[in-house]
């Protein structure tokens, strides 16, 4: 579903991205770890396409986005959701309509049909009935779980999912883990989540890749990652 080819990012002068090779199977939840400032934020938004590689290339489904118009690549960006780092709300705007936004900005559907896909993804996320709260008034937790609803309120076949437990207790974060097993399974999305709480990368991962001095230093299965000789993994 999402294939990395030799990518390769500098940014102020310094190199980020050295040559990085992935491949995500379609319905499969891969995990990217790596030590703070290792690139993989940088690694989520090339296969968003908000950053363009120096070189090197990124493939959604097929089609090679790195030199895609616009127009076209916000074609490809619509099967894409992304659940951002601090949830990323639009503090303005109430529950209802950060669910929503992409619907009224892309979709145009009907005020009635928007309203139940709002209520729908709320209710996936255990959120029902907060529609009409602001961003200040939830906690982190339920920021979290609003980011996720929004992006899934397309229906996208993939999620990008940017510490999708940081800063958050034990129990919610293992909540977080859970919604991120019920999107695979019940929506049969293709995920890539990019943490370093390994609890939730041996939990929700059916792979795991490690990001290292700007290349993938190991991917493998879970087992394999845990019994890794690697120096560097371990």
């Amino acid at each position: 579903m999402i294939t990395i080819r030799d990518l390769h990012k500098t940014l102020g002068g310094k190199p980020v991205l050295r040559g990085v090779n992935l491949e995500v199977r379609k319905g499969e939840t891969i995990v990217i770890v790596g030590g703070s400032g290792c690139g993989k934020s940088v690694l989520l938004k090339h296969i968003m396409g908000i950053m363009r590689p120096d070189s090197g290339t990124v493939a959604i489904d097929g089609t090679d986005i790195t030199h895609l118009p616009e127009k076209e690549l916000n074609t490809v960006r619509r099967r894409i959701g992304m659940l951002f780092q601090g949830a990323a709300l639009f503090d303005s705007l109430t529950v209802a309509e950060n669910v929503s936004f992409a619907l009224d900005e892309h979709l145009r559907l009907p005020p009635d049909r928007t309203r139940q896909i709002v209520s729908e993804k709320l209710g996936r996320v255990g959120l029902l009935g907060a529609e009409l709260l602001m961003p200040a008034e939830l906690s982190g937790g339920m920021k979290k779980r609003i980011g996720l609803a929004r992006a899934i309120a397309t229906e996208p076949e993939i999620i990008l999912y940017d510490e999708p437990t940081t800063g958050l207790d034990p129990i919610m974060a293992d909540v977080i883990n859970e919604l991120i097993l019920k999107m695979q399974k019940e929506l049969g999305v293709t995920s890539v989540v990019v943490t370093h709480d390994m609890t939730s990368a041996f939990k929700v991962g059916n792979r795991v890749a490690m990001l290292y001095e700007g290349k993938i230093e190991e991917t493998g299965e879970i087992e394999a990652i845990r019994n890794t000789g690697n120096p560097v993994v371990k």
